[in-house]
Parts: C-alpha cells; sequence; structure tokens
C-alpha cells in the first residue's frame, strides 16, 4: 500500500475563522483515511480555538518536520515560539505577521516536495503586508515563490468550474487588461488544467463577454467584438475547444454553464458571485499553473462569527479533499504518460 499524502494546511488570519475551520475538518474521521494532515501554526494558538469553539476531545501531534508527521494524527508544527495575544474578530497586525509565518513555512516545504500539497485558511490581504509579503494575495505569492510564469485563479465545485482572466485588480482597469494575449494565455492554462488535474480529455470552455449582453453588437461597448472574439477563434485553431462571448447574466441565469467544463470570466466578481452562490458552501479556490498543487476554502477570515462556533467547515473540508484528488490525478497521468499505449486505452476509455 502506497504512502498516505502529507497535505500542509496554514492557520490564517489567528483572529479569523482559519483555525475553527481547520480543526472541525480534522475532527471528520474520513481525513486520516485519505492523507497526513500537517498544520504550520502554534499549539498554544490551536488550544485557544479548540477552547473557544467548545472541542473536547481533539487534540495535535506536535512535530519539527513532515517526515515526522504521524499518519494516524493530526499533527502540528510550531512555526513560532512566543505566545501570541489573540483577539477574535479583529483585524491587527498580529493576525497578518502570524499567518505570514505560517505560509512561509509551509511554502518552503511545499517547494521543497516535504509535503504534497498546501491547504490555505484565509488571510486578511491588508494586515499581512509586511517584508517578505508585498503581494495582492495567496495566488500572487505562491506564483512568486514557485517562479511560475502564470496563473489561474480557478474557482471549482461539483457543478461549475470559474476562472478568471483579470484577479485582485481595481474595477477601473479590468477594461485595459483585456486583452487577446491574457484571454488566450488563460484559456490555454484552463485547457491545460482541465486536462492534467481533473481528467477531461475534451474540455468544452465558456468565455463570458466583458459589457452587458456581450457589447450588444457594438452598442454597449467594443471590447467584445473586438478583442473577446477574436481571442476565441485564435484559441480554438490551437486546440483549444472554446465558445462565446457569452453575457454573463443569462449564461447564469438559464443554467447555460452546465453544458461546459468550465467558464472563463473576464473579472473577479463577474465569475465568483454566480460561482459562491451555485457552490453553496462547498467552493474551493485552486491556483492552476503551479508546479505545485494549492486549495482554499472560497470564503474570507470571518471576523464577526471568529470564535462563535458558527463557521462552517464544509469550504475548507471540499479544499482539502480536492487538493488530494488533483495530486493523484496528476501523479496518475504522469505514470500513465511514461507508458504510452496504457494512457491511450484509459483515455479511449474515458472518452
Amino acid at each position: 500500500m502506497s504512502e498516505k499524502l502529507k497535505i500542509g494546511i496554514t492557520v490564517g488570519d489567528i483572529n479569523g475563522i482559519g483555525l475553527e475551520v481547520i480543526i472541525k475538518s480534522l475532527m471528520d474521521n474520513r481525513v486520516l483515511e485519505y492523507f497526513t494532515p500537517i498544520v504550520y501554526g502554534n499549539t498554544k494558538v490551536a488550544s485557544f480555538h479548540r477552547k473557544a469553539i467548545g472541542v473536547q476531545d481533539f487534540s495535535f501531534n506536535v512535530i519539527n518536520s513532515p517526515d515526522q508527521a504521524n499518519p494516524k494524527r493530526s499533527n502540528i508544527i510550531n512555526c513560532w515560539q512566543e505566545d501570541v495575544k489573540i483577539t477574535l474578530g479583529e483585524q491587527n497586525e498580529i493576525g497578518g505577521k502570524y499567518a505570514f509565518l505560517s505560509l512561509e513555512k509551509a511554502v518552503e516545504d511545499l517547494n521543497a516536495g516535504r509535503i504534497d500539497a498546501l491547504v490555505t485558511a484565509p488571510i486578511n490581504k491588508h494586515n499581512i503586508q509586511q517584508d517578505g509579503f508585498n503581494f495582492p494575495g495567496h495566488t500572487e505569492y505562491l506564483q512568486a515563490k514557485s517562479n511560475a510564469s502564470d496563473v489561474l485563479m480557478f474557482m471549482i465545485t461539483e457543478e461549475l468550474r470559474v476562472g478568471v482572466v483579470t484577479g485582485h485588480i481595481p474595477v477601473k482597469d479590468i477594461a485595459s487588461s483585456i486583452t487577446e494575449e491574457a484571454i488566450m494565455q488563460k484559456l490555454k492554462m484552463m485547457h491545460e488544467s482541465l486536462k492534467k488535474d481533473f481528467w477531461v480529455q475534451k474540455p468544452k470552455i465558456a468565455v463570458l463577454g466583458l459589457n452587458p449582453h456581450a457589447g450588444d453588437n457594438g452598442i454597449i461597448g467594443t471590447e467584445d467584438d473586438e478583442i473577446i472574439r477574436p481571442a476565441i477563434e485564435k484559441a480554438n485553431q490551437e486546440g483549444v475547444f472554446c465558445f462565446g462571448p457569452y453575457p454573463a447574466d443569462g449564461f447564469f441565469a438559464t443554467d447555460s454553464y452546465t453544458k461546459f467544463d468550465a467558464v472563463l470570466a473576464m473579472y473577479h466578481d463577474q465569475g465568483l458571485i454566480p460561482f459562491k452562490h451555485i457552490a453553496s458552501r462547498q467552493g474551493v479556490n485552486y491556483t492552476a499553473g503551479l508546479p505545485v498543487v494549492r486549495t482554499s476554502p472560497d470564503h474570507g477570515t470571518g471576523y464577526d462569527i471568529a470564535g462563535k462556533n458558527l463557521a462552517s467547515h464544509e469550504s475548507f473540508l471540499e479544499a482539502i479533499f480536492k487538493a488530494v484528488h488533483i495530486v493523484k490525478c496528476r501523479r496518475e497521468q504522469a505514470e500513465l504518460t511514461a507508458n504510452p499505449l496504457a494512457f491511450r486505452r484509459l483515455s479511449k476509455d474515458r472518452d
């Protein structure tokens, strides 16, 4: 029997719901059957959160490095030794400081191959800014640390997969950032991820328009006809099976997304608002394009409910299992492509 995967987990903002959803997820009886959890944080902070939500029958196994992990326990690495003042529900520099210490150590182990995948609890993009972290969020930090040329924010659930051309940028900068090259790049990354990470052999991708009604033949903006349509045509010529541009409102309202393997939105809220509604607490944020695997839940720090035992852990648990699934898909494909005959037979069966 092969060794279980080691999944690293960062604690996020210690004043938020990160540790609550982590603890609740790791209490699930299925967890240790599929992977070995390694949390990057601090035992005292974890104990504080455990007591705050009234959990009695759970504890971590303390280790110094992933190679010491006990496959029958939930493990934790102390990323700092000093006592920390936790102020549940408060946005402050303490939350950002220790979120980064957790992330920094976990990414170091991830890139070194000491863990097989990383699941990140939510951070506050404002208070985490400090020496070593000058990025809009997790995605950009991981891109820089892995030397990836580009990445795709890929929101995934059983019913829907949504990627975005532009991510964490101001709305006023969206139109000028939509180019043929950017759309082509994201379409190719989405196509590759669907094949490699999700085993969709012939992906079918929908592309949303930028303007209301996809520009309405140029009456409400020209980007859809002058930029997005040519990009779709070029992508098809290069083997990426994609269609559009579709007006976003009607596309989701008529359930047209169910006819596609993934959807490429032009900007953050255009894709994430319908995604989070459809995913209903089970959505996962996956960073496609990295040489490593990283997922996260589709929610934020939850300051307003921190420590109240109200946070749902469904999305976080789903993020863990999606990370496990993607690692296994990648490894299975690597093994099969080493044997071309077996790969062709399996691909034909899945088609």
